[in-house]
């Protein structure tokens, strides 16, 4: 679990962001960032996939309650368009972008889980396994990947060869099977090989 005051040594209003979806092959990718409140942070806060699909949305539903937060999308035909690298990278720009919306204030600082940053404006630095080390990171994994989940769930009603609901659209065979039994969907990555393959004609 992240230590609480790792986030205070980068100063106040520190804001984490992470994303959600950079792999599937179905489905947008999804950024948060979320500003902790000074008091009343939720216990529990730690690396999204490290905690059940219960938890974290307990969890996403007290930081909406408790925290600032930001939520970033991209839809599939545009990560087509930029690729997956800098779709997570307006993903995450959007995201932070929110927190400044409605007559917030920019934050103070960005800390971003990984290894790069997007092209901003925001004073930031990247961490690797920040969700590992930053409670404001932690948090914000656990809103991002929450909602992605959420928008699969919800998309496996209208698809439900893909088992969507389950898999969140990444390619597990079951999803590779109605892949290449029923084809792509609008909401599938048409750039990504294993969909463009599934889109040939036999």
């Amino acid at each position: 679990m992240p230590k609480r005051n790792h986030d205070a040594a980068w100063g106040p209003l520190v804001a984490g962001v992470d994303e959600a979806g950079r792999g599937p092959l179905a489905g947008p990718v999804v950024a948060a960032a979320v500003i902790l409140p000074a008091k009343g942070v939720p216990r529990g806060l730690d690396d999204s996939k490290k905690l059940t699909a219960k938890v974290r949305a307990e969890l996403s539903a007290r930081l909406h309650e408790c925290a600032r937060v930001g939520i970033g999308i991209v839809e599939p035909e545009e990560i087509d368009r930029l690729n997956i690298y800098w779709a997570t990278m307006k993903a995450m720009t959007l995201a932070v972008d929110a927190l400044c919306a409605d007559g917030g204030c920019a934050p103070g600082h960005v800390l971003v889980d990984g290894n790069r940053l997007p092209r901003w404006s925001y004073v930031a630095t990247a961490i690797v396994g920040g969700d590992a080390k930053s409670p404001a990171i932690a948090a914000a994994s656990i809103v991002a990947k929450h909602r992605r989940d959420t928008i699969m769930i919800a998309a496996s009603e209208s698809h439900p060869e893909y088992n969507w609901h389950s898999n969140k659209g990444y390619g597990c065979r079951h999803h590779m099977a109605a892949l290449r039994e029923y084809g792509p969907t609008p909401l599938h990555r048409r750039s990504f090989a294993p969909v463009a393959q599934a889109s040939l004609p036999l």
